[in-house]
């Protein structure tokens, strides 16, 4: 193996592993002080709720943006569209990478249930709602699905117009874009608290990071061994 492309899936593996800690570490204490019930967290809530509630009352049609949005970025949007990716690289032989899309979508929604259940916070009440939503709140499994989809086709989609910097520059803007209006849409709609999307969102691309530097250090370990077999 040729020692830049050995110091190159190093420096990748050592981001993504280092990016996966620095997002999980916030998320933590995020999960930490909302199952504490802390008060300013609380208050804090509850202020941006009430804030963007009162606004939805006055203005229908940034409700119904903010509900089809929701609705056009829903998880199941992303899991079928993720199956396509993952049938598409199939196609293109990507096998590996095909695996490494469907495992991340997979861990990432089952990880945001789980913690749902654990959690068992209860979604935001009003006396006259503009939306509703069933299920706990914390995490926001909107904001951690868009924030889990956005990195994955990003991640899989940049190599494909490596030398097209107008395509590279849209697909950063839709990724961040994307995943931070969805978030923002489902506190605008009443059925989430701020802490519940700020940490769906860290999630979301704390499992990509994690996932990410598992594939690049399964790549590494394959390269090595076909490099060995080549010497002996």
């Amino acid at each position: 193996m040729p020692a830049d492309h050995d110091e190159s899936l190093g420096v990748r593996l050592a981001v993504a592993a280092g990016g996966a800690v620095a997002l999980l570490v916030p998320f933590a204490l995020i999960a930490v002080l909302v199952v504490g019930n802390v008060g300013w967290l609380h208050r804090l809530d509850m202020s941006v709720t009430d804030a963007l509630h009162n606004h939805a009352l006055g203005n229908p049609g940034w409700v119904r943006f903010m509900a089809v949005w929701s609705t056009v970025f829903d998880p199941w949007v992303w899991r079928v569209a993720a199956l396509g990716l993952v049938v598409w690289l199939v196609r293109r032989n990507a096998r590996s990478l095909a695996w490494w899309v469907g495992i991340t979508m997979v861990a990432g929604g089952l990880l945001g249930v789980l913690l749902k259940v654990l959690v068992g916070r209860h979604r935001p009440s009003f006396l006259d709602p503009v939306a509703n939503a069933v299920g706990y709140a914390f995490p926001s499994g909107h904001a951690l699905n868009n924030a889990l989809g956005a990195a994955v086709f990003l991640l899989v989609l940049l190599p494909l117009v490596r030398h097209r910097p107008g395509l590279r520059a849209l697909l950063w803007v839709a990724a961040v874009v994307v995943p931070v209006v969805t978030a923002i849409s489902r506190v605008a709609l009443g059925v989430h608290w701020t802490s519940d999307v700020t940490a769906g969102l860290l999630l979301g691309v704390a499992v990509v990071a994690a996932t990410t530097a598992t594939y690049l250090h399964r790549a590494g370990r394959v390269r090595a061994g076909i490099e060995e077999q080549r010497i002996g």
